[in-house]
């Protein structure tokens, strides 16, 4: 039966009172305790002395777990077994406070507070105890196995017409030294106009042995279908993508290229520069882009001899996206897409400074970009057409080889 509107009232005003949040207290501690029992009746297959077929363990005893909640510390007992293990789903396994402040926690990881800064975030959201360094580094630790399936996921799903690769460089130690580490990022567009992140890795620098470690890798998952690769000018990365990338064209980034050109010329005359080879990027076809650069890289020839050689000599791969849909063109001119992604890392990581080692690097750089991703596929908004994308795959089962060997 319902209760009338005014015991509603008082029994509200009951429960703004200490009394009343003790009895929403032990009421909720009561009934935990019930559901962890009955679950643990339902693992074992049987009930404390309870002789079944279907028994797989029995109790020894119990170990006590404290829950904090708005309610106030929840005391329960956790069943142990004499063999096996047993957790009740209601609690995230392996942790001291609730779901909230396990999320808090790890959040304050990803978005880069420094485990000296997270127990006094802890203890300002209500818990007495707060949390130690040893008790934070652990739960971050339990990060590793999702985003080792995330890094290691397979991607022969769909193919990649579009891969774009670069690198950023945050600070860890090795061998008691702080030492710059690469953090190399590959993004991906699907064969439908859609993004993907599709991975990252950490190393000791952008030489060709790491990044042809880092395609294969990409390639054993399951990349397939490439068709050009976007990417900074790197010696090692370009022999790798030679190597291992076959039958992908090389887009050459237009930002970094341009940013080389500014080493060689006075700075005086940078803006002039930029504007001038930009000419090369608006024109209306393939033919007009390759004619166009030679005709910026005459004019630069007698001021500026250097200009000209790097133009002629970067020709090919700097007009690479001039081969492809020109409603592309934009998108794939550059490795811009992956500079909020760079960004970001750098963002999170400045709280950071120096990390304890590689791997603490890549977990808080695959959290980043796990973020990312999903935001990608959760709100699909097609960075190319799905319509322009047709005409990239003439023969629909033609796919890249899956290893370069």
């Amino acid at each position: 039966m319902a209760l009338a509107h005014d015991d509603l009232l008082r029994l509200l005003e009951s429960l703004r009172s200490a009394d009343g949040l003790e009895i929403v207290r032990t009421a909720a501690e009561r009934d935990l305790q019930e559901l962890i029992e009955a679950e643990a009746t339902q693992h074992i297959g049987a009930a404390w002395g309870e002789h079944t077929e279907t028994r797989t363990a029995y109790r020894n005893g119990h170990r006590e777990r404290t829950l904090t909640t708005q309610a106030g510390n929840l005391e329960l007992a956790i069943p142990k077994l004499r063999a096996g293990t047993f957790f009740p789903s209601l609690l995230e396994r392996r942790r001291r406070v609730d779901q909230a402040l396990y999320a808090v926690i790890i959040e304050a990881y990803v978005h880069g507070v420094s485990t000296r800064s997270v127990d006094d975030l802890v203890k300002a959201l209500g818990s007495d105890t707060g949390v130690s360094k040893s008790e934070v580094s652990r739960i971050c630790g339990d990060l590793d196995e999702s985003l080792a399936a995330f890094r290691n996921r397979p991607l022969d799903h769909t193919r990649f017409p579009y891969v774009y690769l670069d690198a950023t460089y945050l600070k860890a130690r090795v061998d008691h030294q702080i030492a710059s580490r690469a953090v190399v990022i590959a993004t991906g567009v699907t064969e439908d106009g859609g993004r993907e992140v599709l991975g990252v890795m950490v190393g000791d620098s952008e030489n060709e042995t790491f990044w042809t470690t880092f395609l294969r890798d990409l390639r054993k998952r399951g990349l397939n279908g490439v068709r050009l690769v976007i990417s900074d000018q790197h010696l090692g990365l370009v022999a790798a993508i030679g190597k291992v990338m076959i039958g992908a064209a090389h887009q050459r980034c237009r930002v970094h290229f341009v940013r080389n050109v500014f080493s060689v010329i006075p700075k005086q005359h940078a803006e002039m520069a930029a504007a001038t080879i930009r000419t090369i990027f608006a024109q209306p076809d393939a033919v007009s882009v390759r004619t166009q650069l030679d005709t910026v890289a005459d004019a630069f020839g007698k001021r500026f001899p250097k200009v000209k050689e790097m133009l002629l000599d970067a020709k090919e791969e700097l007009t690479a996206f001039a081969d492809f849909p020109h409603q592309h063109w934009k998108k794939i001119q550059s490795t811009n897409p992956l500079e909020r992604l760079n960004r970001e890392v750098k963002r999170r990581a400045d709280v950071v400074q120096v990390f304890p080692n590689d791997a603490a690097v890549e977990r808080l750089a695959a959290a980043v970009l796990i973020e990312m991703h999903d935001e990608w596929i959760a709100f699909p908004r097609r960075y190319l057409s799905n319509e322009s994308m047709d005409s990239l795959y003439p023969d629909k089962n033609t796919l890249l080889p899956a290893t370069d060997e």
